[in-house]
């Protein structure tokens, strides 16, 4: 909508410069004409004044209505033809030197109202004729003959003729050029404002997906520390009266994960910004096994391989990990988890299964962890399945792309 209002304002730019130019150039060609005519009249004898007044007249307010009324080419060539008697009749009776200078001026006022490079051509060709018409008309009349003087005459206006046509032509070529470097110049303002616009806009969406992306981060690292926490403390509860020490030991680690979770909050900002660490990707998975299954009545049997991915899909792996190991043992009651992770020169495989109470996925809705799992293997070039049924646990299989984009 703004760039459609932003073109209707340069068309009625356009538009309005276009029509002051030719306003502009009207009334100074038309003043222009009054001045030489003045001049011819001041320097005529009196026996041809009555006469050249009377065609002056004619021809001032011939010209009035043929630039400031008529519209059309077509309504205006019987004006021409009025300025080329007038100024036949004007030569044969003052011999004045000005006729070229008057068609010159007569042209000008053609040359702004038609753009055409063809018209104008045309009607400088036709008033070289036109002006050659008049003097050997007025040569023959005063001197019955054209003479070398008449001919050198002749010949010095229709070259000042043609120059004025050129002049004019270049003049209004480079001022219609600098109108258009204008707009392009002020496109340029506008492209540059609309990309602005959009950069911030894209600053903005990034900014949005960093903070989602940060909260999905936290949320797989402490809700995996505050579940384990809590089976390490429920299962004390539970045991506290028959085995103490026991329980005491399952307390102790209980209050370790607690204080880990916190670390794990520190480094999860770590990860999202590439840093590591220091550790591979195997231990860090190796170790969110330990975490979970330590202490714990879990047990976790894990196949892991030593991929080399970069940071991104390591950071997105290990939380998945996190999440699915979460999942399992809060919403499906499990008891044992079986995790994989291999990968082949094309694809990297991540694989996690339970035996807890499972789900019928046809009518599960997934949550904020499982949505963001999903959305985010699909940013990466990959794809989620969940597979489950009711009593029969839980599977989580990732499918990522191991090959480089270049490759």
């Amino acid at each position: 909508m703004k760039d459609r209002e932003w073109r209707k304002k340069v068309q009625r730019k356009r538009f309005l410069r276009n029509s002051n130019l030719i306003l502009y150039g009207r009334l100074a060609v038309f003043l222009l004409l009054v001045g030489l005519q003045v001049f011819i009249l001041l320097v005529t004898d009196m026996p041809m004044f009555w006469g050249v007044l009377a065609v002056e007249c004619v021809l001032v307010l011939e010209n009035i209505v043929k630039m400031f009324v008529l519209k059309k080419f077509s309504h205006k060539i019987a004006c021409y033809v009025i300025d080329f008697i007038g100024l036949l009749t004007l030569t044969l009776l003052t011999r004045t030197s000005l006729v070229s200078t008057l068609c010159m001026v007569i042209l000008s006022e053609f040359y702004l109202s038609t753009r055409s490079f063809g018209a104008n051509v045309a009607m400088a060709a036709v008033w070289e004729v036109f002006y050659l018409a008049i003097r050997v008309t007025t040569a023959f009349v005063w001197e019955n003959e054209i003479d070398n003087e008449t001919i050198t005459g002749t010949a010095n206006d229709m070259l000042i003729i043609v120059i004025h046509f050129v002049i004019m032509t270049l003049a209004l070529k480079l001022y219609q050029n600098n109108f258009e470097l204008e707009e392009i110049v002020e496109q340029l303002d506008k492209s540059n404002e609309n990309l602005q616009e959009a950069y911030e806009k894209l600053e903005e969406t990034t900014a949005i997906r960093e903070r989602q992306k940060i909260a999905k981060d936290i949320h797989d690292t402490a809700g995996h520390s505050i579940t384990t926490v809590i089976m390490q403390t429920e299962a004390a509860r539970l045991i506290i009266d028959k085995d103490p020490a026991e329980a005491k030991k399952r307390i102790a680690a209980a209050n370790l994960q607690a204080k880990n979770a916190l670390e794990e909050l520190r480094t999860s900002v770590h990860l999202l910004s590439g840093r590591m660490s220091g550790h591979t990707l195997k231990e860090l998975l190796e170790r969110i096994v330990a975490d979970t299954s330590n202490g714990t009545d879990i047990a976790i049997r894990a196949d892991i391989q030593d991929v080399n991915v970069d940071e991104e899909k390591a950071v997105f792996l290990c939380n998945s990990l996190k999440e699915g190991l979460s999942n399992g043992i809060r919403h499906g009651d499990a008891t044992a988890f079986f995790f994989e992770l291999k990968q082949d020169d094309y694809a990297l495989s991540f694989l996690l299964s339970d035996n807890g109470k499972g789900a019928d996925t046809s009518r599960m809705q997934e949550g904020f962890g499982l949505t963001g799992m999903r959305s985010r293997a699909e940013a990466l070039g990959g794809i989620v399945h969940f597979a489950s049924q009711k009593g029969e646990g839980f599977e989580i299989e990732i499918t990522l792309p191991n090959r480089k984009k270049e490759d």
